[in-house]
């Protein structure tokens, strides 16, 4: 029996797909038990920071094979694209839960081992499609309005994510064993800007890259942020009668 690597790829691209459609109706009625919202009855937990490097390091060092064994030669297009990618993930992977202050609560590993299976998928997916499977993108791509918009999305998306998370943890480091309201840059106007900022991010990936990769990772991330937010936002205005009322959960002036 032969092996046919791109039936796989077709295979894992429509599942990507599917996993969207059930992720967003599952969160929005099932809130993800994790941080605020951990809670018993999902089996063993272990240390939020071991998880949280376990669970999305795949993603790096998935696309990061990727680029090394591609078929084509990636070219400065394509190096822009491994840059891009292995910003977001090494410091999604390493440097955010290295630094996160204070103690992390645990969570449960059937959360960290499924989304351990989704990056090590994601980042095989994209990273295989764009050093292998697109051919190559050539340096002209480099002057594509789809290129230039999708990469002025993503570094803003970056730009908020990273931000966000920099207020976040600024609330982190009050003595006083208690949560806040967070305040500043797009909080503004969302109870989730980080959340915002990774949705914009991979909303311009997917421009950039004008794959279906690339698309499927983006509607998966809107699908499993979307409704996340609202868990948080919610939580919040209970938990805060004072909570500010223009604010809306993930996306501003719309949800």
């Amino acid at each position: 029996m032969v092996f046919h690597e791109f039936r796989l790829f077709q295979t894992l691209l429509h599942l990507e797909f599917l996993l969207a459609a059930l992720v967003f109706p599952i969160l929005w009625i099932t809130t993800a038990p994790y941080g605020r919202h951990n809670r018993p009855g999902w089996g063993p937990q272990i240390s939020a920071r071991l998880g949280w490097i376990f669970m999305e390091a795949p993603a790096a060092l998935v696309f990061g094979v990727c680029f090394i064994s591609g078929r084509y030669d990636a070219g400065i297009t394509g190096i822009i694209f491994f840059l891009l990618w292995e910003t977001h993930y090494i410091n999604r992977s390493f440097i955010y839960p290295i630094r996160k202050s204070g103690p992390m609560k645990n969570m449960p590993f059937a959360i960290v081992f499924m989304a351990f299976i989704f990056n090590t998928m994601n980042g095989y997916l994209n990273g295989r499609y764009i050093f292998h499977f697109s051919k190559g993108y050539s340096s002209s791509w480099l002057s594509d309005p789809r290129f230039l918009g999708g990469v002025v999305l993503f570094a803003g998306g970056w730009a908020i994510n990273i931000h966000s998370d920099e207020i976040l943890g600024r609330l982190r480091k009050k003595k006083e064993n208690a949560y806040h309201i967070p305040h500043g840059g797009c909080f503004k106007f969302v109870s989730c800007a980080n959340y915002f900022g990774e949705i914009f991010e991979w909303t311009g990936w997917a421009l950039a890259t004008w794959s279906l990769p690339g698309l499927a990772f983006a509607v998966f991330t809107a699908a499993n942020l979307i409704p996340r937010g609202r868990s948080h936002h919610l939580w919040y205005r209970s938990l805060f009668p004072d909570y500010p009322p223009e604010r809306k959960a993930v996306i501003p002036y719309v949800f």
